[in-house]
């Protein structure tokens, strides 16, 4: 009996140092999720502005050939002039023109309302991808450090599963399915010290005649109260 409850003992003892390895295994995982997460949301900012650097310069493209076209009609209007005959038509092609021109600066202002426009998203756009670089760098050096954590945390989880392994092929099935159950409902802790008539995982007091049959029990027993397995530590 006491050789089953040590087993036991050392089952508990084992998951526990599994479950410790595998929660700092997974902070280095969602670690690194979270680089990943900052860089595809930077990455997806640098995406967006090149997006809207794009519009703006085809936006700018159509305007310069507006321009380049009003620009033309001016010419060819003020190259009208010399052969018009009449006040009425002279008058008419100066309208022309000046329509024209006016046509012109509106063009041209707005052309530079598009650059200054584009100056600032090329300045945002340089920001961010400074700090997607940082980023990168910094992911790529913690990167390393991680994959080796990891690479140890699997190679420690590898070997303990291993020896868990043997553990439980020392177990009857009923005492597997009991232990588990309790490893899951009771926090992790399934056994526990019984320790002057005192159950030390949940701190209830146990029957006298339950606590002085743990020394000499053939039979797993279990508190009353929390259920988990108890043991006695014989002084020898």
């Amino acid at each position: 009996m006491q050789e089953k409850m040590e087993r036991l003992k050392n089952l508990q003892g084992l998951d526990q140092e599994l479950n410790a390895i595998r929660q700092k295994r997974q902070k280095l995982e969602e670690e690194q999720q979270v680089l990943n997460d900052e860089m595809a949301r930077i990455q997806g900012m640098v995406d967006k502005l090149d997006g809207d650097i794009d519009v703006l310069k085809d936006e700018r493209g159509k305007l310069n050939q507006a321009l380049a076209q009003e620009q033309d009609n001016v010419k060819k209007a003020e190259g009208r002039l010399p052969g018009i005959k009449t006040q009425k038509e002279y008058v008419a092609v100066l309208k022309e023109i000046d329509t024209a021109k006016k046509m012109n600066k509106e063009l041209l202002d707005s052309i530079q309302r598009k650059d200054a426009e584009i100056d600032v998203l090329v300045k945002d756009r340089e920001e961010k991808d400074g700090e997607l670089t940082a980023l990168k760098e910094k992911a790529g050096s913690r990167g390393a450090e991680i994959d080796a954590d990891m690479a140890e945390f699997n190679g420690a989880i590898e070997a303990k599963e291993s020896e868990r392994e043997l553990l439980l092929g020392d177990l009857s099935t009923t005492v597997r399915k009991r232990y588990h159950m309790l490893l899951e409902r009771r926090g992790g802790v399934a056994i526990v010290e019984a320790r002057n008539e005192t159950c030390l995982g949940c701190n209830m007091h146990l029957p006298p005649q339950l606590f002085n049959s743990l020394f000499s029990a053939s039979e797993i027993q279990s508190c009353p109260h929390c259920n988990r397995l108890l043991y006695v530590v014989i002084q020898k």
